[in-house]
């Protein structure tokens, strides 16, 4: 009976200092951990970026090419080091491989961060009966019924009567959208996902 209470005690003290060296152990290890060499953003993975829109750039350990800037009309960003770099047309990851490709004839092993933080060159516009008229961004999956809830009516406006004007292949076509029937839950078809470029028409 001596000898198994002893090993139970044994047993007991093991686990604890073997949880007190985790406990000690884990906080420098994430201390130590560099950051992702890829953040995702504020939009999906598969975002597609281009002008105007805003991009944080981050080198970890390297505070000096860490900077928030948008994308020029032509489609580039100007980074310490590297000057030009083309980033229209890449989705985030797509840019920070790009980026991190490039800063390897410079820094050992760059782990590089790219985050959309404004997606201004995703904008749709609303006009006509509306409290908040003008361009709102495209948020990923957004649809007529969202814009125009961000929109709001006036007490004049003709929520029947709404229509999409949209450019496709060089002509634009005209959707119609009953507002107070998709909100019964009718014609479903007509709440459809919103392009870049839409503009909403509120009589």
């Amino acid at each position: 009976m001596k000898r198994t209470a002893r090993l139970a005690v044994l047993m007991v003290l093991g686990a604890l200092s073997a949880r007190l060296v985790a406990q000690a152990d884990g906080p420098a290890r994430a201390k130590d951990q560099p950051a992702q060499t890829v953040q995702s953003s504020l939009a999906d993975s598969d975002y597609v970026i281009g002008a105007d829109d805003t991009l944080h750039i981050s080198v970890w350990k390297e505070p000096d090419l860490t900077a928030t800037l948008p994308v020029r009309p032509d489609g580039r960003i100007s980074l310490p080091l590297l000057n030009d770099v083309p980033a229209a047309g890449l989705t985030p990851m797509q840019l920070a491989v790009s980026i991190t490709e490039k800063l390897k004839k410079y820094i050992a092993d760059p782990r590089v961060t790219v985050v959309v933080t404004a997606m201004n060159s995703r904008r749709i516009f609303v006009t006509g009966e509306v409290t908040h008229p003008g361009a709102m961004p495209l948020l990923p999956s957004m649809t007529m019924l969202q814009a125009l809830s961000a929109s709001g009516f006036t007490q004049f406006a003709k929520v029947k009567d709404i229509y999409l004007l949209r450019m496709e292949n060089g002509k634009q076509t005209k959707l119609p959208f009953n507002y107070k029937e998709v909100v019964k839950g009718n014609h479903p078809e007509q709440n459809i996902l919103l392009k870049r470029g839409d503009t909403i028409v509120v009589p």
